[in-house]
């Protein structure tokens, strides 16, 4: 199970990546704030990675220790946790430097449900139950 777990954590994280590096460009293409300096391609892809294998790991931790109750404890907590990262860019204090700061919550914040939606998505493609 762990396998399958771990390479549907991956397959998810790399998915979530590019969906993710796609959105911040046609966000940046809509609203002309360049935000790649904070957001680059590579942390974005590094962060939705990630979130896939620590989905992973936390899915087949609490599958093997809470059986039938394993999965919904999961996906409540896979969604709970993806809600509270949002502090995160809410609470990022950008350079000076950086043009339109009020334009970078809007930018990142929908990349942190990209993980969950890649996950919840693929999963029936790689655990069947």
């Amino acid at each position: 199970m762990f396998k399958k777990s771990l390479l549907l954590g991956i397959v998810s994280g790399l998915l979530a990546g590019i969906v993710a590096v796609i959105y911040a460009r046609v966000y940046y293409s809509t609203n002309e704030a360049d935000f790649s300096k904070i957001a680059s391609t590579t942390r974005i892809i590094a962060a939705s990675l990630f979130g896939g294998v620590l989905a992973a790991v936390g899915y087949a931790v609490l599958d093997r220790w809470l059986k039938s109750k394993g999965e919904i404890v999961f996906n409540f907590v896979f969604t709970a946790i993806s809600f509270v990262t949002l502090l995160i860019p809410i609470a990022t204090r950008l350079p000076r430097t950086i043009d339109t700061p009020e334009l970078f919550p809007g930018m990142v914040i929908p990349m942190h449900f990209f993980p969950a939606l890649a996950w919840f998505t693929l999963k029936p493609l790689f655990i069947r139950k």
